[in-house]
């Protein structure tokens, strides 16, 4: 069996919303060990119930878990809290992360009277503040650009690019393969984490037009080669 092969168990942190159920639908679906994570088991146990429903009974491996229990049970990590609870849910399950991979799909957003907008971050975006909380993680920043709506109609297949940033390239690797075993997905390679900042600011703006045309867009890049990434890991 190659790297590529391997199906990587995930461990979610805050993954009761709606992209965290969307991915982890998807994602059980293609054969990874999920492990959905929330300070509250209660509610991790609802989510797990949904996606379940979404899936079907038997198919898939997913358990509800502690935000802790899910960490411990990953060789990935993601990120799926909303944006105002990062600084807060990071820091106590530092030691614990280390040194693995961790994708952050964090949207620094809130919504107003005119629509979604974009929150500043001091940072510069939320996956380098992630970063910062977790230095020892390799933080990669992506799935800011997917429609939650779209990843929960597990039967519908997508057609969408994955804008993936990070600093160290054999994570980045991983995660290119995690958008690829989603059908229909494919992993863009887009420079280093500090670029997640205009892939985040990217997500009211899509937003907005899925309101205004009642459709759940997402990003298609032109001339770009799906398999060339994975074939050729080197940016």
């Amino acid at each position: 069996m190659t790297s590529e092969d391997v199906r990587e168990a995930l461990g979610f942190i805050g993954g009761t919303g709606p992209l965290g159920r969307g991915l982890a639908a998807r994602w059980a679906r293609a054969g990874h060990r999920v492990h959905l994570g929330s300070r509250s088991l209660e509610r991790a146990e609802d989510a797990v119930a949904d996606v379940r429903d979404r899936i079907g009974a038997g198919t898939g491996e997913i358990h509800a878990a502690t935000n802790e229990d899910a960490v411990a049970a990953a060789e990935i990590v993601v990120v799926a809290v909303p944006y105002e609870a990062q600084a807060e849910a990071l820091p106590p399950l530092r030691d614990a992360i280390g040194s693995r991979v961790v994708v952050n799909v964090v949207n620094p957003m809130v919504f107003d009277d005119l629509g979604p907008r974009a929150l500043p971050v001091a940072a510069g975006s939320a996956a380098e503040e992630c970063q910062e909380l977790l230095p020892e993680a390799r933080v990669v920043s992506a799935f800011h650009d997917v429609s939650s709506r779209r990843l929960l109609r597990v039967d519908e297949p997508l057609v969408t690019h994955v804008l993936v940033c990070g600093d160290n390239d054999e994570a980045v690797h991983r995660v290119l393969h995690l958008a690829g075993r989603i059908d229909g997905m494919w992993g863009v390679r887009c420079g280093p984490l500090r670029n997640s900042a205009y892939v985040e600011n990217l997500t009211p703006l899509l937003l907005a037009v899925n309101r205004r045309y009642g459709i759940q867009a997402g990003i298609l890049i032109e001339g770009i080669d799906p398999d060339r990434d994975l074939l050729h890991p080197s940016p």
